[in-house]
C-alpha cells in the first residue's frame, strides 16, 4: 500500500519552517538536503526534517497540509516540540 507523508522542515530550532507533502519521504527530504529545489527551503537553508506523519491517501495527506500551512506559528511550534521537543534531525532515522 502506498504511504503519503505530510513534513514539517527547519532550518535550526525555533528558525524559519517549511510544511510539505510527498509521497517519498527519504528522496524529498535529500532533494531538500542537496538544494535541489529551488525556491524557499534552498534560499533559507531549511533541511532539517523535524516533523512528519503517514497517511494511506493523497487526499488527506494533502488536507493535512494545507490545515498546518494555515495554523499561526505558534501551533506549528507547539507540534513539533510534542514529538521532537530538542528539533532533532529525523532524516537519519528514516533513511
Amino acid at each position: 500500500m502506498r504511504q503519503y507523508y505530510v513534513y514539517i522542515l527547519a532550518s535550526r530550532p525555533g528558525g524559519a519552517i517549511y510544511v510539505g507533502v510527498t509521497n517519498d519521504l527519504v528522496r524529498r527530504i535529500y532533494e531538500h538536503k542537496m538544494g535541489l529545489i529551488a525556491g524557499f527551503t534552498k534560499r533559507y537553508g531549511i533541511d532539517r526534517l523535524v516533523y512528519f506523519e503517514v497517511y494511506e491517501s493523497a487526499y488527506q495527506a494533502i488536507q493535512r497540509e494545507k490545515n498546518i500551512k494555515h495554523w499561526p506559528r505558534a501551533w506549528k511550534t507547539r507540534l513539533i516540540g510534542e514529538r521532537n521537543s530538542t528539533w532533532r534531525d529525523l532524516y537519519d532515522e528514516i533513511r
